[in-house]
């Protein structure tokens, strides 16, 4: 995959449980996001919904059983937020948000 698709942040909680947790039922996968979140299963489902639409993931029947599988690794979908920041805030130059972050860290406790 050349880029990856544009992810929401609610739809980023389902990458990261896939990222976290390996390829789930939908059953584990509800249970993964309802450890971080407070959605029911059908804001779930429907999230997977629009991962799958996006091609970002994907479903393999293993034993009777569907699995989901993310298609988008997490270093993937880093880059590309890391990009879109840089793209907004710094006309797309990537240095000049990294030297932003150096410069406005905190100092690191004596």
């Amino acid at each position: 995959m050349s880029s990856p698709p544009h992810v929401t942040e609610a739809e980023s909680e389902v990458l990261s449980a896939l990222w976290r947790l390996g390829p789930l039922t939908a059953a584990r996968l509800i249970e993964a996001v309802k450890a971080k979140r407070q959605w029911g299963d059908a804001t779930i489902k429907t999230l997977l919904g629009r991962l799958m639409q996006k091609k970002a993931v994907r479903s393999v029947r293993d034993e009777g059983r569907l699995f989901y599988h993310p298609l988008v690794t997490r270093h993937a979908y880093v880059a590309a937020e890391v990009q879109a920041l840089a793209d907004r805030l710094f006309d797309g130059d990537s240095n000049s948000l990294a030297a932003f972050i150096i410069e406005t860290r905190p100092p690191e406790p004596p």
